[in-house]
């Protein structure tokens, strides 16, 4: 089963009771959350509660270890045809919208980029700009340039790479066909008020503050151009270490920001339609514990 929400929504805690109840361990749908060295950031969960549940695809790459969706899928799969001779039911819980479908839906199989392409594009991007790219996109790939987030240097960049290595575009890897699994997917959605959202949002990022994220942020930052650290929290306290900001509105962007990713997160969701939403201003955690275990025994 799967359980998933925006992020600072509370998927946490419900997950751990919830595996506590159904005897099974957790796999981490959060991209951020399998690396080591910035469990602050990342809301990583803590050695306590690593310790009432075993979870997988927790702090096990290195910051400049490459990972991708296409690995994590066939990594998962392989990891439940261990755990489901074990295990009834597995939990799959985290935010990470793509992370979470290649494992349900699965994802087109676009080859794996060489080290050499993708160094070739990294430099590229830097000395030439995200501008000069897309008007290369826009000659290798015209109906990927007119559909992709033009701001999002990632996926300008990945589509780029897939051009070059293969000679093809990269819609023509894109077959958005759903693949088959041989285990049965129930997926919970944990949900709130958006305001009541945002102001949780605001307050874990304090919260992180008080705990150290600037201090985490400083460990990591001579390695602040790595992919695994182009995420919110870090790109705003390293313009503080670059002397760009100040830390009051460094602190202010990361709260707006990581509302924005909420915000994008609820939007993918919607175009599921087989969520069975919970509401957490509503619900106690008992009572979404006792709505999962019925639709779970309906499904």
């Amino acid at each position: 089963m799967v359980l998933l929400g925006p992020t600072g929504v509370g998927k946490t805690e419900l997950s751990l009771r919830l595996a506590e109840c159904l005897g099974s361990p957790i796999i981490n749908a959060d991209s951020r959350q399998i690396y080591k060295g910035i469990e602050i950031g990342t809301a990583a969960p803590t050695a306590e509660e690593l310790a009432r549940v075993k979870h997988f695809f927790v702090h096990t790459l290195q910051l400049d270890e490459y990972y991708s969706a296409a690995e994590y899928e066939k990594d998962v799969l392989q990891l439940l045809e261990d755990l489901f001779k074990e295990h009834e039911n597995v939990i799959l819980s985290g935010g990470s919208m793509m992370y979470i479908d290649a494992v349900t839906k699965g994802i087109d199989d676009i080859p794996t980029v060489d080290e050499e392409t993708r160094g070739l594009l990294k430099q590229r991007l830097e000395t030439e700009g995200l501008d000069q790219l897309l008007a290369e996109l826009r000659i290798l790939d015209p109906d990927y340039y007119n559909i992709v987030d033009k701001k999002n240097h990632k996926r300008v960049v990945h589509a780029l790479e897939i051009c070059y290595m293969t000679g093809r575009p990269y819609t023509s890897f894109r077959t958005n066909s759903q693949k088959c699994r041989p285990f049965r997917i129930v997926k919970f959605g944990l949900r709130r008020e958006r305001e009541k959202l945002f102001d949780r949002i605001n307050q874990r990022v304090d919260q992180m503050m008080r705990d150290g994220l600037m201090e985490e942020a400083k460990r990591v930052y001579p390695l602040k151009n790595l992919n695994s650290l182009n995420t919110v929290g870090y790109k705003e306290l390293f313009k503080v270490l670059d002397d760009e900001w100040e830390l009051p509105m460094a602190v202010e962007r990361i709260k707006k920001n990581t509302r924005v990713y909420a915000k994008k997160q609820m939007t993918w969701y919607k175009h599921d339609a087989d969520i069975h939403w919970l509401d957490a201003d509503q619900m106690s955690v008992q009572e979404m514990l006792k709505a999962i275990e019925n639709e779970i025994n309906l499904a």
